[in-house]
C-alpha cells in the first residue's frame, strides 16, 4: 500500500475517532493504553526514517521523506485521546504519574508535537535537506521535552 494511502487511512481514522467521546473508544483501560501505545510507536517508526536521512545514516530521498512526514502528521493527533481517566493502570506502561496529575502541561507539550510535525511536513514537502533538518530537530526537541517530564526510561 503506498504511503499516502497509509497517511489518507491513518487521517480518516484519526477524524472517526476523535469524533467519538473517549470513554466509547475504549472498552477497557488496557484497549486504550494499547492504542496509545501502537500510535506512537508507528510515529516514532516513521519519525526514526527521516531522523535517518538528517544524520547521514541513510541516504536523503526526498520522496520517502515527504511520505513518513505525512504519515507522522496523520499520526500525530491520534495517541492523546488514549491518555485518559484511569489510563495510568491497566496494562505495562511507561507513562508518568504526571501525565495525569499535571494534565494542562502534558496537552501542551501534545500541542507542541503536534505544531512542530506540521512544520516537519510542511519542510519534507519543500525537497530541502535543510529545511528538513531545521524542522526535525524542532520536532525531536517537542518529543524529548515530553518524554523527559513524562515517561519513565
Amino acid at each position: 500500500m503506498p504511503f499516502k494511502a497509509i497517511a489518507f487511512a491513518a487521517a480518516a481514522s484519526a477524524a472517526m475517532l476523535l469524533s467519538l467521546p473517549a470513554a466509547a473508544q475504549f472498552a477497557k483501560p488496557e484497549d486504550s493504553i494499547k492504542y496509545r501505545q501502537s500510535a506512537l510507536f508507528m510515529m516514532g517508526q516513521h519519525f526514526g526514517r527521516i531522523g535517518a536521512m538528517v544524520n547521514g545514516k541513510a541516504p536523503y530521498d526526498a520522496k520517502a521523506a515527504q511520505a513518513n512526514a505525512d504519515v507522522v502528521a496523520s499520526l500525530a493527533s491520534l495517541p492523546w485521546a488514549g491518555f485518559g481517566p484511569g489510563t495510568d493502570k491497566g496494562a505495562p506502561t511507561k507513562a508518568k504519574p504526571g501525565v495525569w496529575s499535571e494534565h494542562a502541561k502534558f496537552t501542551e507539550y501534545s500541542e507542541k508535537l503536534q505544531a512542530e510535525v506540521a512544520k516537519l511536513d510542511a519542510a519534507a514537502k519543500t525537497g530541502n535537506l535543510d529545511n528538513l533538518k531545521t524542522a526535525f530537530g524542532a520536532a525531536a526537541n517537542a518529543c524529548k521535552t515530553c518524554h523527559d517530564a513524562y515517561r519513565a526510561r
